[in-house]
């Protein structure tokens, strides 16, 4: 029977003969630790203290995975685990690899890293239990990473897959965000504890960073008012569309900080206005920034930021930038 590929993975093969190739672990508590592939040596990953790749930790079954290059190619393949190998988000039973795909296995996403020259030290199984017993010591956190390493709708597409329960925190150099998941889905999230901004505007603004780390921590119980249960699929579907499409009137409107002002006296009648453009024009006068407007407006950010593009053209605001 011809060997299935999922849709995900149909470049061509990857050629050992030119380059070696390592699984780097860009995630969980063997964070930092690389694993080499060997050609023709296949390489069993679990819990067991047996097998070539240990992963101690519950989410793991005694006998994981196997992954092998044969021919010129990686293969990974689940072997019955109870909760599930997946590549680039899609649960697998048998899928070919390539060069910067992420596997995730229990709370450790690994990555096919590409390497000039065949690895070489000591036991890649003594150094993971080394990375893992410094992790341990430094942090508590069950899973951590770069959304650098691991953008952010590929991390919430692993997490959605596998059914996640707990807070996903991601931290810029100027803002945090926290998005709440039970079972997969997202029900609450939030930036700087700034409760105001609805949940999915948030979710959505949080698409667009593309440099910070994140961390999942366990469930908190906290109760949200308005809360949301929304698939992972469809925050991506609708929130990468909304990030495409304001990408291409942002530079248009004027910087996040940026003052807005009502012009005195206002030459144009307000009752040429529809009644989203009233509503926009009511929160400049009481919020006076750009960025209160946003946070208060009731409609997305790309359609705050369309109206607000069409006001400032007509002149019925300015802004001080």
């Amino acid at each position: 029977m011809q060997d299935p590929a999922p849709k995900a993975n149909t470049p061509g093969p990857l050629r050992a003969a030119a380059r070696s190739f390592v699984l780097r672990f860009i995630s969980g508590k063997y964070q930092g630790g690389e694993f080499p592939i060997v050609p023709e040596k296949q390489i069993i990953v679990g819990r067991s203290s047996d097998l070539d790749m240990v992963l101690v930790e519950d989410m793991v079954s005694r006998r994981h995975a196997r992954i092998a290059l044969q021919q010129d190619q990686i293969w990974i393949e689940d072997l019955g685990s109870t909760n599930g190998t997946f590549v680039n988000g899609e649960k697998i039973k048998r899928a070919r690899l390539k060069e910067g795909d992420r596997v995730l296995i229990g709370t450790s996403i690994l990555k096919v890293i590409a390497s000039d020259a065949p690895s070489e030290g000591t036991s890649p199984r003594r150094d993971l239990e080394s990375y893992a017993n410094e992790r341990k010591a430094t942090q508590t956190r069950t899973m951590s990473g770069s959304i650098e390493e691991v953008p952010l709708p590929d991390l919430l597409q692993l997490f959605g897959t596998s059914k996640k329960n707990g807070v996903l925190y991601i931290r810029t150099e100027e803002d945090t965000g926290k998005i709440y998941m039970r079972k997969g889905n997202v029900y609450f999230a939030v930036i700087n504890d700034v409760t105001d901004v609805p949940p999915m505007k948030s979710l959505y603004r949080m698409l667009a960073w593309s440099k910070g780390v994140f961390d999942l921590e366990p469930p908190d119980p906290t109760e949200f008012p308005g809360e949301i249960d929304v698939t992972v699929q469809e925050i991506l579907m609708e929130g990468l569309r909304q990030l495409d499409e304001f990408n291409v009137i942002r530079d248009k409107l004027p910087p996040p900080h940026a003052r807005l002002m009502i012009p005195q006296p206002l030459g144009r009648p307000l009752r040429d206005l529809s009644k989203e453009e009233l509503d926009v024009f009511q929160l400049v006068l009481n919020e006076g920034s750009m960025e209160g407007v946003f946070n208060k407006s009731i409609s997305t950010d790309l359609d705050t930021g369309s109206l607000l593009q069409k006001l400032l053209k007509a002149g019925y605001i300015e802004s001080d930038s």
